[in-house]
């Protein structure tokens, strides 16, 4: 980590030479600091792009802008920038321009599946809350790359106030999730007022936060924030790292503030050409988060949006990546592989094909070594047919939780709301002799 302190600490100085390295880890200081020129990229960096490729960067730029905090700059690889998978997700790419014929400014049909304002309703029981067009930078992979353009912009209370009524007026949505832009880009009260708004709703049992904090800013992760984050749970967080590389002290910290905060912690992963494509560096990946109490939760195939055409891997890429997880490593490190369905179909998970074949009573199978094997299906088996009628159903449809008031055995004699002083075996023959008098 020293190569990092240096990186970190000569950024800081050329950015300010007044600057003391104790304002590196204020937030704020950071995103006031952003990088947002090539002319700044290539100072802080001793960078120097030859004539020919800085005339194809400025015009990507005239498109999608470059934004990255000094935080994610500083773990860029200055001696091999063009391999470094930071550089490749934080700095602009002249192939953006090239827009393929399957691209889509809104592939997932987010705009289209959009009721109210910030809110945008696909699956049955839940829905996506944007509470802010703002991200701390500008990742060149980012799906809502339509709106990277846009002039930075956080909603108002009068535009949530809709989102919020027709979360209200929806009884069927059970989980919200806050999403963004970054959400943890707004400001404690502000976010704080949100939660504590949705939260108000008694229907919604769970709130999710998305968050590329703390890989990007890990610095935002601080003390009162965590303490905002606890007052409204069951709350749980996704974040975004893509490559180990991304792990980093800092990270690690902001990671275990939230963890101990009793946060849950999934990660968001995307498959991108260049920066992740390779089994080795998935499984590191997940190995380092589940070490640091993160949960890997998607893999994602890289999103048809316009100027990602470079990113995107075959679709087999992803399996190779999941044959090299399953089996052979925990089965909570391995996440799930999916497509995002272009034109808003939702998450279609993807898996290598492990079941071979079926027959009436018999399925063949192959394991992740390729051993081939079988599993007997019963010899009878009655289907429940269901007409709907629950209330006549032979199944245990009682579904509330159950209540704890039927104290048994030792604890019934510890009990205070139970009478019984002594527990006797069945077929005792004193007490039957005395039943029998």
């Amino acid at each position: 980590m020293a190569i990092y302190d240096q990186t970190q600490q000569n950024i800081a100085r050329k950015i300010n030479e007044n600057s003391e390295i104790s304002n590196w880890k204020d937030w704020h200081w950071q995103l006031r600091h952003s990088v947002e020129s090539i002319d700044t990229f290539e100072n802080l960096l001793d960078i120097k792009f030859p004539a020919e490729e800085r005339s194809k960067l400025e015009e990507t730029l005239s498109k999608f802008p470059l934004s990255v905090t000094p935080y994610y700059m500083s773990l860029i690889d200055a001696e091999d920038y063009h391999n470094c998978p930071v550089f490749k997700q934080a700095f602009p790419s002249p192939a953006e321009l090239d827009i393929g014929g399957c691209d889509m400014a809104d592939p997932l049909a987010e705009d289209t599946d959009s009721p109210a304002p910030g809110i945008t309703h696909r699956y049955p029981d839940r829905v996506l809350f944007h509470i802010s067009n703002v991200c701390s930078m500008y990742c060149r992979h980012c799906t809502r790359k339509r709106k990277v353009g846009d002039q930075d912009s956080i909603p108002g209370r009068e535009e949530l106030q809709q989102g919020l009524d027709y979360i209200r007026n929806h009884p069927e949505v059970r989980d919200v999730l806050l999403s963004g832009g970054d959400p943890l880009m707004l400001n404690d009260d502000y976010l704080d007022w949100i939660l504590t708004e949705v939260r108000k709703i008694e229907h919604v049992q769970i709130i999710r936060i998305g968050s590329r904090m703390p890989v990007v800013l890990p610095y935002r992760i601080t003390d009162e924030l965590v303490e905002i984050l606890k007052k409204h749970q069951p709350l749980w967080l996704n974040t975004h790292f893509n490559h180990p590389r991304e792990i980093t002290t800092s990270s690690k910290q902001a990671i275990r503030k939230l963890a101990d905060g009793g946060i849950p912690l999934g990660n968001q992963t995307v498959l991108l050409a260049g920066v992740n494509d390779c089994p080795r560096v998935i499984k590191s990946l997940v190995h380092k988060l589940v070490h640091n109490r993160v949960r890997p939760y998607y893999l994602y195939q890289c999103d048809l949006s316009e100027g990602l055409t470079h990113f995107r891997t075959p679709v087999g890429k992803g399996i190779e990546i999941m044959e090299s997880l399953i089996g052979h490593t925990s089965g909570f490190a391995v996440p799930t592989y999916v497509i995002d369905a272009p034109g808003g179909g939702g998450k279609i998970p993807l898996n290598p094909n492990y079941l071979i074949s079926l027959s009436t009573n018999k399925v063949v199978l192959r394991n992740y070594e390729g051993v081939i094997t079988t599993y007997q299906e019963p010899d009878s088996y009655e289907a429940t047919f269901c007409d709907r009628k629950c209330d006549d159903c032979r199944l245990h449809l009682k579904l509330d939780d159950a209540e704890e008031y039927r104290a048994t055995g030792i604890e019934m004699l510890l009990s205070d709301h139970d009478e019984t002083i002594s527990l006797t075996p069945e077929n005792n023959a004193r007490i039957d002799r005395r039943n029998h008098e």
